[in-house]
């Protein structure tokens, strides 16, 4: 039962200074603050020990996609070189026999452990707020469909993302909720009272805040103000410095509250490579100092970021430095959790997978533990 001591853990919604935690198999057997109660089998005396990241939002990464079937594994291997210890794969819209080819594929590596579940982020969303998704591969959602989708799945697909304005939203979302998906408002141009009505069906979660969505406007507020006031919504936000502005983000936590903010990456294949073309889906992608565009437009597609440097964006929010750094825990582990419905993941404590993170004193990965063993 391997025992870890470290200069800082977050404990309880504290940093602790020092820490321990005890592993047993894949658990959390024990964990507490101060010195550990025996000799420690690692030692981190200047790392700070968070919680393993969980990406509620991602299509690929080190120059792999998670619409790729041979490279799913690939792009979980770097999302979790950098912190991510759950990671739903999201898939883009696509056409009927792909999408289905492609839930089938992430569903075995969701048995298999590689992912948590699959996010269809489409196909039934808006062409007006299309986005980085291809506008032809865009429909209403029919139940022939949501059935297809649903028993290719097999139980593995976690969340759903719909325009709600679209002919026939109102039974996907009813019919996605009594299958234990969760739904999800993004890539849309719903009206406020639209998005209400949404969330009153059962949708709890906002897909990338401001993003894809028409801006907030004091007669017309839109989809926006309608999922940031409701108590019951996360919403997830892109913190790259990229997609919302530093003081949007600012804002958004400070009215929200880490508990109702989860950060995400949406990164793409070209997170951890080189400026250059690259693909999602049937688009064509141009990255270009970092940032992610539609071939040839101003359209932002994606991100080329990861959890770690999100982790450390979001850490420098608030003059509190110690109750920063839970608030980010919180914003880039237990609210997705809690998010998706996950049990056992999302914080460091008795009972729960050992999932876990060392820090540098720059809040960089010196070390990744996910189901009780060192990556």
């Amino acid at each position: 039962m391997p025992l870890i001591g470290a200069g800082a853990v977050i404990l309880d919604g504290q940093v602790c200074r020092p820490g321990w935690l005890q592993i047993a198999g894949a658990q959390i057997l024990s964990c507490g603050a101060g010195a550990p109660p025996g000799q420690p089998d690692r030692v981190l005396p200047d790392c700070l020990v968070v919680p393993g990241f969980i990406d509620m939002h991602v299509h690929g990464g080190g120059g792999a996609s998670y619409l790729d079937a041979e490279h799913v594994a690939q792009a979980a291997q770097f999302h979790q070189r950098h912190g991510t210890t759950t990671t739903l794969a999201s898939l883009v819209s696509t056409s009927p026999d792909k999408l289905i080819a492609a839930v089938r594929a992430l569903a075995e590596a969701t048995r298999s452990g590689v992912v948590a579940g699959i996010h269809l982020e489409g196909p039934w969303l808006s062409t007006a707020r299309c986005g980085a998704h291809d506008p032809a591969q865009l429909r209403d959602p029919e139940s022939a469909e949501i059935d297809d989708v649903l028993a290719a799945g097999a139980g593995t697909i976690r969340m759903v993302t719909l325009a709600p304005e679209r002919s026939g939203s109102s039974e996907a979302i009813r019919r996605f909720v009594d299958a234990g998906v969760v739904v999800a408002v993004g890539h849309t141009d719903a009206t406020y009272e639209r998005t209400r009505q949404a969330i009153a069906l059962g949708a709890t979660v906002g897909t990338h805040l401001f993003n894809a969505m028409p801006p907030l406007h004091h007669r017309a507020p839109g989809p926006a103000l309608a999922l940031l006031e409701h108590p019951d919504v996360i919403v997830e936000l892109i913190p790259d410095g990229v997609h919302v502005h530093p003081a949007a983000v600012h804002a958004v936590v400070r009215a929200a509250g880490p508990d109702r903010v989860a950060v995400i990456t949406d990164a793409i294949a070209a997170a951890g490579c080189d400026d250059g073309a690259y693909q999602l889906g049937a688009v064509r992608i141009d990255v270009e100092s970092g940032v992610a565009r539609v071939h040839a437009t101003s359209t932002i597609a994606g991100s080329t970021a990861t959890m770690d440097r999100l982790f450390r964006t979001v850490s420098r929010l608030g003059p509190d430095a110690d109750a920063a750094l839970v608030a980010a825990a919180q914003m880039t582990s237990a609210t997705p959790a809690r998010a998706l419905g996950l049990e056992r993941v999302g914080a460091l404590q008795v009972g729960f997978d050992a999932d876990l993170v060392a820090l540098d004193r720059q809040l960089r990965v010196t070390a990744v533990m996910a189901r009780g063993v060192w990556r």
